[in-house]
């Protein structure tokens, strides 16, 4: 069995830090996992915080989130258009009745195009994904709806760090982040933002880190 212990803080939040953890236990080629949050356990157990899933990798993932009864269904799967891998994936929400549809077209190791839409709305993104020289990557994404465009820079540092920026110009929010995946040391993220359009330009800060154990 793996467990994953998640801790996260906010600046925005006066409540102090938030925790989490995951449990996954190995059925054959389906894993069941089960999620719970501080919320979970403090103040006595309750079912807040608490979702179950089913997951066979690459292929399905059942969710479903105990205290509010919604389940969340996702399936992928793989095509070939002219030898080239098409990456689909369909999304059904049955709470708030939601389905998403997304398709990720990899041309090449370095360049990838990826399509989003929401069923019913007039929610549809188009990003392209190109990494340069194995290390740098730039997503530049346009928002139908919105008429927008979002940008994103990311550059691998080292071997397990990632630094990357994003700016959308919609809410005109700027993103800073730094990333560390580690297989012996856990991973973090630390990020900060800051909306370029309001008067006092107060950034938010979070902090999160995962330990992965092996019970």
């Amino acid at each position: 069995m793996k467990a994953s212990l998640k801790g996260r803080f906010e600046t925005e939040k006066s409540s102090g830090p938030a925790a989490a953890a995951s449990f996954v236990f190995n059925a054959g080629d389906v894993k069941l996992r089960a999620s719970l949050t501080d919320a979970t356990v403090v103040n006595g157990p309750s079912l807040t915080g608490l979702a179950l899933a089913v997951e066979k990798p690459g292929f399905f993932i059942a969710d479903y989130n105990v205290p509010k009864k919604d389940f969340r269904f996702q399936f992928m799967n793989t095509v070939r258009i002219a030898e080239k891998p098409l990456n689909l994936t369909y999304i059904h929400s049955r709470g708030d009745n939601r389905t998403i549809l997304d398709g990720t077209l990899v041309v090449d190791s370095a360049n990838k195009l990826s399509v989003n839409h929401a069923l019913g709305s007039g929610n549809f993104k188009l990003k392209y994904a190109y990494v340069h020289g194995g290390v740098t990557t730039f997503e530049p994404c346009y928002d139908w709806a919105k008429n927008t465009w979002d940008f994103a820079v990311a550059r691998k540092v080292y071997d397990d760090d990632v630094l990357r920026a994003t700016y959308q110009t919609s809410s005109q929010v700027l993103g800073l982040e730094w990333l560390r995946n580690s297989k012996q040391n856990g991973s973090f993220k630390i990020s900060a933002s800051v909306n370029l359009a309001e008067e006092k330009k107060v950034p938010k800060l979070i902090a999160e880190s995962t330990w992965n154990l092996e019970i």
